[in-house]
């Protein structure tokens, strides 16, 4: 039986995660992979289920365009209007 090498594998974690996200510095990645955890002492195979995890947050995200974030904001401004439209329902 093999032993695992979780060495290998955040490296080839991290390389999947710049070729998807080419924009986002290694730094990023890491910080916010361990954001809710202590990095000092993390082993390598903690390591790379928080880096897995991360991957695997980052690719439910979902990318909107402006006309989307326009779309929300617009809403977001007559949310008002909208919950007072609701309740007379």
């Amino acid at each position: 039986m093999i032993k695992p090498n979780h060495y290998r594998e955040i490296l080839q974690t991290l390389g999947r995660l710049c070729k998807a996200h080419p924009t986002y510095n290694i730094g990023r990645h890491i910080s916010t992979a361990v954001d809710k955890s202590e990095l000092w002492g993390v082993s390598n195979k903690e390591f790379l289920t928080l880096l897995k995890e991360y991957e695997v947050s980052l690719d439910m995200d979902v990318n909107h365009d402006d006309e989307e974030i326009d779309a929300i904001i617009k809403d977001g401004m007559n949310l008002e209007r909208t919950l007072f439209e609701e309740e007379e329902d």
